[in-house]
């Protein structure tokens, strides 16, 4: 069931979750009307299918098998906007902005798995603009199922899917061993789904325009437009919307407004992701096959650009000095490794470091990938893995009390030119 076509001329391709133009019911009901029905069973899961929607909030799995698996007895639906990660402000803009797009694909997604209960699960500055966009349509009589809000503790696990469900419960916010899927066994024991919020406002967006109008933009393999959030040193950061597929020099390019050459590097996929020498970024696209080829992900949208004065080494000790102080605290790797790791990342970037570092570093990211509790300890280990490749020349020079980024500015050019001549 899908409603007329989209009006692209008033709402180009880079602007469909923010077609309404602004946060009320009454904007997003004269851009999008009301909200469909589905009332055969899989008919929403077929669609999304259909359309080649995955998750956007890092992991990239198929909603509509997503959905067609979290059905049984009670049945609970989470819109998570929790967004722990510092680099990431997407969620946040999409719930200022278009509230009520999320909604709808909260409810739908809800109605498509039986769900009895269905929770927003946000952080503080968005409580008010949620329970706000909840009023609105309690009076405009648009509420077909009530919606609890859930506050998230501003913290970079609470946004990990089985912290949600343990807060939902009543319980911390931290992740916890799983013995069984979410889908199967979450909030008490029922069948959970926890969208991120982004993918639940694609989802009430093809439930009016159908597959074919989303796949008409974006990468073939994982279609539509995404959010990405552009921070560091870009002339133009912030939250944009592009189709899926993008080339990085021209995000960097046009919607940064940053020559790449200018750059270092560029982080893509956050905290928990890959490091991209600058003079690679041609060679990328925003999107899984793409990016791949480097063992990086999009993740939740997230591209933050690296000065070419700037130390990457400096750069990536900090974050993870920040991951092992956000860590839950529950298990070894988190206890002992993520620490063991900022410690020696520190030596390396800012202090006397001795010959081995590096490879103990690396020993030490073997460790505790894989043995966590949750993957927070993986997704740091892959992150400190790509700082150790990138910025290999610049490991030597530190040993030699140097750095590359120094050697930049004083010579106001970048050394590494030369040798790619």
């Amino acid at each position: 069931m899908t409603v007329d076509a989209f009006p692209e001329e008033s709402a180009p391709q880079r602007s469909r979750l923010f077609a309404a133009g602004g946060p009320s019911l009454a904007e997003h009901d004269g851009r999008f009307g009301s909200l469909p029905e589905f009332r055969r069973p899989g008919a929403l899961a077929a669609l999304l299918d259909e359309a080649g929607l995955v998750g956007r909030g890092g992991a990239g799995f198929p909603t509509g098998r997503k959905i067609s698996t979290a059905t049984g007895r009670g049945a609970i639906a989470i819109g998570n906007g929790a967004e722990g990660e510092p680099a990431s402000s997407k969620d946040a803009t999409l719930l200022a902005h278009a509230p009520h797009l999320v909604l709808d694909g909260l409810i739908l997604a809800g109605e498509a798995i039986g769900a009895r209960e269905l929770y927003m699960y946000v952080p503080t500055h968005s409580l008010a603009t949620v329970r706000a966009a909840l009023d609105e349509r309690h009076d405009a009589r648009w509420d077909r199922h009530h919606v609890k809000v859930i506050e998230a503790p501003d913290a970079f696990v609470a946004g990990e899917k089985s912290a949600v469900v343990s807060r939902v419960e009543g319980g911390p916010a931290l992740p916890r061993d799983q013995f069984a899927s979410t889908a199967v066994s979450g909030v008490r024991g029922r069948p959970t789904l926890v969208q991120n919020v982004e993918t639940l406002a694609h989802i009430g967006l093809i439930a009016r325009y159908g597959p074919r109008w989303f796949r008409s933009v974006g990468e073939p393999s994982e279609p539509g437009t995404m959010l990405v959030t552009l921070s560091g040193a870009v002339r133009a950061g912030g939250v944009v919307e592009v189709p899926t597929g993008v080339s990085i020099a021209e995000l960097i390019s046009h919607d940064g407004g940053t020559d790449p050459g200018t750059l270092r590097s560029v982080l893509v996929g956050g905290y928990h992701g890959t490091w991209l020498p600058a003079a690679s970024l041609g060679d990328f696209q925003l999107c899984r096959p793409s990016l791949a080829r480097a063992g990086a992900s999009p993740g939740a949208g997230i591209v933050h650009a690296l000065a070419i004065g700037d130390c990457g080494l400096a750069r990536s000790a900090d974050i993870v000095t920040y991951l092992a102080e956000q860590s839950a605290g529950q298990c070894g790797p988190c206890i002992n490794g993520l620490p063991r790791l900022a410690q020696l990342l520190t030596d390396l970037a800012y202090g006397t470091t001795i010959p081995g570092t590096a490879t103990e570093i690396r020993r030490i990211a073997d460790l505790v990938d894989g043995r966590g509790s949750c993957r927070h300890p993986d997704g740091t280990a892959r992150f400190v893995r790509s700082a150790l490749d990138v910025f290999a020349s610049d490991i030597l020079l530190h040993n030699d009390g140097q750095c590359e980024a120094l050697l930049t500015t004083a010579t106001g050019h970048d050394s590494r030119k030369e040798s790619r001549v």
